[in-house]
């Protein structure tokens, strides 16, 4: 992995940005950052950087994820995220972020409209909030 000019390489945690939370996959992050450079794609990470940030300081002062997710998905959108943003920075998060498996699990039964969310859970998938059916 070539890391960017002046980064330091984290161990267990990163500073790399604004995402200063436990990740399980460093590289993982580093390499999410640096092939979404357009404005779509760095509006992805700058939320899901704000978002993780927000519920890891939630849940340390004693919240779980299921009753802060969605409270600071809200507050970590100051930019107006579409749902498909949305979905993206769930996915990153689920991959390379200590309590992405739990946020994955909340989020598709957040989201789930008859029992897809249920069986994403027990494929290890993870719903697309953004999608659109057209009779």
């Amino acid at each position: 992995m070539k890391w960017p000019v002046g980064a330091v390489r984290p161990v267990g945690r990163t500073s790399y940005g604004r995402c200063n939370v436990k990740l399980i996959d460093v590289d993982g992050w580093v390499k999410f950052v640096q092939v979404n450079t357009d404005s779509y794609g760095a509006g992805v990470v700058v939320y899901a950087e704000r978002w993780a940030n927000l519920m890891e300081a939630k849940m340390a002062a004693g919240g779980k994820l299921e009753d802060v997710a969605k409270e600071t998905s809200n507050e970590a959108n100051t930019d107006g995220i579409t749902g498909f943003m949305y979905g993206m920075a769930v996915k990153v998060l689920a991959k390379v972020w200590a309590h992405g498996e739990a946020l994955r699990r909340w989020h598709n039964l957040d989201v789930q409209i008859g029992k897809e969310g249920e069986r994403a859970n027990a494929s290890g998938g993870t719903l697309n909030p953004a999608v659109v059916v057209i009779p």
